[in-house]
């Protein structure tokens, strides 16, 4: 009987451990299969990693992953890396990129309303700028893309651009006469600089530091960072600080994939994304200081416009101005007088 009973519970024994052990890989199993994300979803960004837009991408993912428990996966492919930014909305229409960020300058000619945030000379500074697209203005213009392939999340700032060549500085309007200036591909950026008595050459971003260096173009515009960032300053190290135009950026998600989303999930993107646009501005704002330093301290000529000559520029838009914003006069006026309430604000 004492043996039975050893045999027993050497038999019952050996039944727990199996029992613990099956319990464990069941346990095991659960974690992982309840680890596995239910979408895995990608992300375009022409910008280099360490470029504010690309920093706030991967702060977005970030984000998505925590509030959602790993159930989203973002992958972030930054350097252009699933094409430029028309290759990527082709992708999108079909669903095959998810999120991306584009410039206005780019997805304007598909939604022309959007134009009228992109105008020349239109804001008078970063605030003024912010004070549109964070109130009722921005949101109006975020329709703009209902029942489109794309769901608008949030804006992102890509502050001012100016001019920089190879050549010597523009501090004159007609400096700018007969040079070949790089321009995105956007119907309005190169009416700006055919007004301006420049030749513009639409070519893709990641194609203009080639460009500057063979000579095929004289220069091109864009902000601080970008400037530094695509080391465009070692070809081009003559930098006008004309601030000829602010354009906003937009981030996007396919509606293929916004479809396919539950609620919940939508729902959490879209928070995401306007906590993402956030930080993105924060980081705008140091990266604009740092990379001004950074390229004063490697050489860079930096000029401002002659006096008078802003007034010159800004004279030389009307015929972008009647082209553009024909039918949308109370539009712009609604903007500008933002800019007005602003400066009577002021001290």
């Amino acid at each position: 009987m004492k043996r039975n009973w050893k045999k027993w519970a050497a038999l019952l024994a050996t039944a727990a451990v199996v029992l613990s052990a099956a319990a464990y890989i069941y346990a095991q199993r659960k974690a992982r299969l309840e680890a596995q994300p239910e979408f895995v979803l990608t992300y375009a960004e022409n910008q280099t990693e360490d470029y504010p837009t690309t920093k706030a991408a991967f702060y977005f993912a970030q984000l998505v992953a925590e509030r959602t428990g790993g159930k989203v996966e973002i992958q972030i492919h930054p350097d252009s890396a699933l094409g430029d930014e028309l290759a990527v909305m082709d992708q999108m229409e079909f669903g095959g990129i998810d999120f991306t960020r584009v410039s206005l300058a780019t997805i304007a000619d598909i939604f022309p309303k959007l134009n009228i945030l992109q105008m020349p000379y239109l804001y008078k500074d970063s605030d003024h700028m912010w004070k549109v697209l964070d109130g009722k203005l921005g949101s109006l213009f975020m329709e703009e893309l209902d029942g489109s392939p794309f769901v608008p999340l949030s804006w992102y700032d890509a502050g001012a651009r100016s001019f920089y060549t190879t050549g010597t500085p523009l501090t004159h309007l007609e400096d700018l006469k007969g040079l070949r200036i790089r321009v995105a591909e956007s119907s309005l950026m190169t009416d700006v600089i055919t007004a301006l008595g420049a030749i513009p050459v639409p070519m893709a971003f990641d194609q203009v530091y080639q460009a500057l260096e063979t000579g095929q173009i004289d220069g091109a515009e864009n902000n601080w960072p970008s400037y530094e960032a695509m080391r465009h300053y070692r070809p081009a190290p003559y930098f006008t600080e004309d601030e000829h135009l602010r354009i906003p950026e937009m981030q996007l998600i396919s509606r293929k994939t916004w479809e396919k989303l539950p609620q919940e999930y939508q729902e959490i993107i879209l928070g995401c994304a306007k906590e993402s646009a956030r930080y993105q501005r924060r980081l705008w704002s140091e990266r604009v200081r740092t990379a001004k330093n950074d390229m004063e301290k490697a050489g860079v000529t930096t000029s401002l416009l002659a006096p008078g000559e802003r007034e010159k520029f800004i004279a030389a838009m009307k015929p972008v101005y009647d082209k553009y914003s024909a039918g949308y006069e109370d539009l712009v006026k609604a903007i500008r007088a933002l800019g007005e309430e602003e400066s009577q604000t002021l001290p």
